[in-house]
């Protein structure tokens, strides 16, 4: 065997896993990725030559060291009340407990000083349920999109030395042997005793295309589909002071649809993601003052669970971000206010808005996009969220289009996240089990655990 263990994908499960079995062991261990090493991910939209995206080989913002996590919020929830369903495979304490350390971990290596926040005991879980909103549970450590890179790189190179990495490297196959497994690239390979899988939301084609070679059953039907909110930070400042990301559930009257804030970013600003060759839309907010802006962004999102015969949730979602990108040449956006009155926005009704766009997105007409029903449904979210956060549902508040949260299929795994095949893991958002960064690097550690026995 070339390798003790293979870590395919070096995303937070990936980087987990890494971390605890070279700190415990002497194995051999090798990391093959996709994507950049951290110091050469850079997104080439620079908003002046280039303002829009420009379809990347890899995609710097979703591949590369770090994972879609990289460039992101760094929003680390401790909780199990959403972000994955961890807690299933290994309970809820496990779940906990890892997520504490990976939280520790995270403080080692540069995010010391950053807040730890919660909803425990909020005021604001009370108000919300008087205007039939939930409240979710969760304690939340903010890095910001500059901690956060701060720690990946330390990590980096606590783990350089000791680790083999292979950066822009896709794994094409992976074989089994009769006593490891052969991992395929670049017409060469090398062989391993163990192998974990950790390939995120991005590696959701391979991950599946894999499991169907190696005959691994698989099960999910769930999308979830939405728009990014704009609006002045003001509005939400009492909540995000206190809070910094709440989780808000509402119910629809109309459909009894279930509807969702996401990936809140106060004084942030919201970017484009490129997830196989579609351009979708995400926020970011940092932890540095002298890069906060006047603005918070969160999604609105609407999860979509198919029933048979359909069975392609996933490109149902493509499809439509596709017909936004033809309609858009990209990301669009539109003022609420233009939206409720059934017209499109034009540059100049965008300009005369009192909030100032902080992405380069196209004005145009979400309702050409979006279904009706989710459109209705995020309408009614706004003017419910209006409620508590008064100024929400103003005319002026942005909605950028599409941003999608695809799920990877539920691969099947036992309660060590094992396959089938003995030694053959697969952890992280590409699992279907973990949807958040905190669960997917507490998979990391839990699978580097067992590995150590």
């Amino acid at each position: 065997m070339n390798y003790d263990v293979i870590i395919i994908g070096a995303g937070p499960g990936g980087i987990f896993s890494t971390y605890e079995l070279a700190k415990n062991s002497s194995l051999k261990i090798a990391v093959f990725e996709a994507g950049h090493a951290l110091e050469k991910r850079k997104c080439p939209i620079d908003g002046k030559k280039i303002k829009t995206c420009i379809n990347c080989k890899s995609c710097s913002i979703m591949n590369g060291f770090g994972g879609a996590g990289a460039f992101s919020d760094g929003k680390y929830n401790i909780t199990n009340d959403f972000g994955g369903t961890l807690y299933e495979y290994i309970g809820k304490e496990k779940a906990f407990e890892l997520m504490h350390y990976v939280d520790q971990i995270n403080m080692k290596y540069g995010g010391q000083g950053c807040k730890l926040y919660s909803t425990a005991g909020s005021d604001f879980k009370k108000l919300c349920m008087q205007n039939k909103l939930k409240l979710l549970d969760a304690s939340v450590r903010h890095l910001g999109t500059d901690i956060n890179y701060i720690v990946l790189e330390n990590l980096y190179n606590e783990l350089k030395d000791r680790v083999d990495f292979y950066f822009d490297t896709p794994v094409d196959t992976i074989d089994i042997l009769e006593n490891g497994y052969r991992i395929l690239y670049k017409d060469t390979y090398v062989d391993c005793e163990k192998c974990i899988i950790s390939v995120g939301r991005s590696g959701s084609k391979w991950m599946q295309k894999t499991c169907d070679k190696l005959k691994i059953g698989t099960k999910s039907n769930r999308v979830d589909l939405g728009v990014r909110v704009e609006l002045p930070a003001v509005i939400f400042s009492h909540l995000t002071d206190e809070l910094y990301e709440s989780k808000i559930v509402y119910r629809t009257e109309k459909f009894e649809d279930l509807v969702r804030t996401f990936c809140m970013n106060p004084n942030g600003i919201v970017v484009n993601e490129n997830t196989n060759g579609i351009v979708t839309v995400n926020g970011h907010s940092f932890e540095g003052e002298d890069m906060k802006t006047e603005n918070t962004n969160f999604a609105l999102l609407v999860s979509k669970q198919f029933t048979e015969p359909f069975n392609d949730s996933n490109g149902y979602g493509e499809n439509i971000v596709r017909l936004s990108n033809m309609l858009g040449g990209g990301v669009i956006v539109q003022r609420f206010g233009d939206l409720e009155r059934g017209r499109r926005s034009t540059p100049q009704r965008i300009e005369e808005g009192l909030v100032r766009p902080t992405l380069n997105a196209t004005p145009g007409d979400l309702s050409l996009v979006l279904p009706k029903r989710i459109l209705d449904g995020i309408i009614e979210m706004i003017h419910a969220l209006d409620k508590i956060a008064p100024g929400t549902a103003n005319d002026d508040t942005l909605l950028y289009g599409v941003e999608v949260k695809f799920y990877n299929m539920e691969v099947e795994l036992d309660e060590n996240l094992e396959t089938r095949y003995k030694g053959l893991y697969v952890i992280g958002d590409g699992s279907g089990v973990t949807h958040s960064l905190s669960h997917a690097s507490a998979s990391g550690v839990y699978v580097a655990e067992k590995i150590l026995g």
